[in-house]
C-alpha cells in the first residue's frame, strides 16, 4: 500500500513538470513531429517515465549541453519507444529500439548533442534512417 501511495505522489508532484515542457515542430523528411523538449536536468531525467501512452507523431528532444556519447534507459517508463541520437546539426547518427521498463543502455554511436524519442517504430514506419536529418533542432532553447 505504501508503494501505491508513493508512486501515486510521484505522478501528481511530477505532472505539472511534465505539462510546463515547451514543444517544438520537428521534422523528418515530410514527416511533422510535435515534440516536448527535455533542455534542463531535471525534465531530461524524468524524459517520458510513468506515461502510460504517447499520441502518433509526437515525442521528445532532449537537448544536451554538449555532444557526447550519451546514453537512454528505460527505468519507470512503461512504453517502447525508439530513440535517435542526432549530431549538433541535426543528422541522425544512430537509431536505437528500446523495451519498457529495462535498463539496459542504448548509446549514441558518436558524440551526440540531441535525442529523439519516438514511439517504438516510427522511425522506421516513415523510412527516417541514420544520414537524415531532424529539421528544427537548431530552434531548441539552449540546454540548461
Amino acid at each position: 500500500m505504501r508503494q501505491l501511495i508513493l508512486a501515486t505522489a510521484f505522478i501528481f508532484l511530477t505532472a505539472p513538470a511534465l505539462a510546463e515542457m515547451p514543444r517544438i515542430e520537428l521534422t523528418a523528411s515530410f514527416h511533422r513531429i510535435d515534440a516536448e523538449v527535455a533542455a534542463d536536468q531535471r525534465s531530461r531525467m524524468q524524459g517520458l517515465m510513468m506515461r502510460k501512452s504517447m499520441p502518433a507523431n509526437q515525442g521528445m528532444l532532449f537537448v544536451f549541453p554538449r555532444a557526447e556519447r550519451h546514453c537512454m534507459w528505460m527505468r519507470n517508463t512503461f512504453i517502447p519507444l525508439s530513440v535517435a541520437f542526432l549530431d549538433e546539426q541535426g543528422k541522425i547518427l544512430n537509431i536505437e529500439n528500446m523495451q519498457p521498463q529495462t535498463e539496459n543502455n542504448h548509446c549514441a554511436a558518436a558524440p551526440a548533442r540531441f535525442a529523439l524519442e519516438m514511439n517504438h517504430g516510427w522511425f522506421a514506419e516513415k523510412g527516417v534512417k541514420a544520414g537524415h536529418r531532424i529539421g528544427g533542432v537548431e530552434r531548441s532553447p539552449s540546454p540548461r
